[in-house]
């Protein structure tokens, strides 16, 4: 089966599946629930979410003691009596905080292209991820399924300008997407650092005076004769920049002319993002 055939048939299921939102009871539909031994059940490979939070675990592990697990979890059949969890680890690990020994399943007879894809999707669309292991996610599903960035952005409910800053991060220092993946920093701090040199310099520093964002936005802004051109632009060109940047996920500049002239300028930082804008431009419709 060609490539983009077999990826717009996984797309048409996966959506089956999850409808708007995710939603586990239709991953259930056609299979019965099941309760199973906690130890029957092991952490996904395709999980990309990597951190959790050992406060909201025992939260979660005192509402499980009260209620029960109300929700079941989402697994695929593994070797032998055990089963891999689809979605649902987190729920896995405050089950095991809480000292139970069964807990309710849904079993699905997936493949790992299909595993890999809920996983992230229900992760996405819960805003369980931060922003690191989100990108990660993005990448996975593109580089290794065959998605668009267009697809993506449908199936998972974001704008395209989303997607496209969210990836940009990949491209930050490891020690810099580290404390993104701690909570140390938020998408807002460290996207200005794309394609710096001294990011992690930079991070650093942001880190240990807590800068917020808006101040970190002001210590990047190293080009001041730049900024003052900004600010002498009118409204609507300023509103018109902000509206290409939305649309495109890059950097895009408005110089006017004498009368009616001037110049568009949309900086890109990969030979792929311009091949995204050469695509856009040559579409037809």
């Amino acid at each position: 089966m060609a490539a983009g055939a077999q990826k717009n048939r996984l797309g048409r299921g996966l959506a089956s599946l999850i409808g708007d939102r995710f939603d586990e009871a239709a991953l259930g539909a056609d299979e019965d629930r099941q309760t199973v031994p906690l130890a029957a059940l092991k952490p996904g490979r395709f999980n990309p979410r990597r951190n959790f939070a050992e406060a909201q675990l025992e939260e979660l592990a005192a509402s499980i003691r009260e209620r029960g697990l109300v929700q079941p979890i989402v697994v695929r059949p593994s070797s032998g009596d055990t089963y891999e969890i689809v979605a649902g680890e987190r729920r896995w690990r405050a089950a095991q905080l809480a000292n139970l020994h069964d807990v309710p399943v849904i079993v699905r007879t997936l493949n790992d292209q299909e595993a890999v894809e809920i996983a992230i999707i229900e992760n996405v669309q819960r805003e369980d991820l931060n922003a690191i292991e989100e990108g990660e996610g993005y990448k996975l599903l593109i580089e290794g399924h065959d998605y668009t960035q267009e697809d993506l952005a449908r199936i998972v409910g974001k704008s395209r300008s989303h997607l496209a800053n969210t990836l940009r991060l990949l491209k930050l220092p490891e020690s810099v997407q580290d404390f993104v993946r701690s909570g140390a920093l938020s998408a807002g701090h460290v996207r200005p650092l794309v394609g710096r040199p001294d990011a992690a310099a930079l991070a650093e520093r942001i880190v240990s005076r807590r800068l917020n964002v808006r101040q970190v936005e002001a210590l990047t802004q190293d080009r001041g004769p730049r900024k003052s051109k900004q600010q002498s632009k009118d409204a609507d060109t300023r509103a018109a920049e902000a509206e290409l940047h939305e649309a495109l996920g890059l950097e895009v500049e408005i110089r006017k002319g004498k009368g009616e002239t001037g110049e568009l300028r949309i900086r890109y930082a990969t030979l792929d993002q311009l091949e995204e804008i050469r695509r856009r431009l040559l579409r037809r419709r």
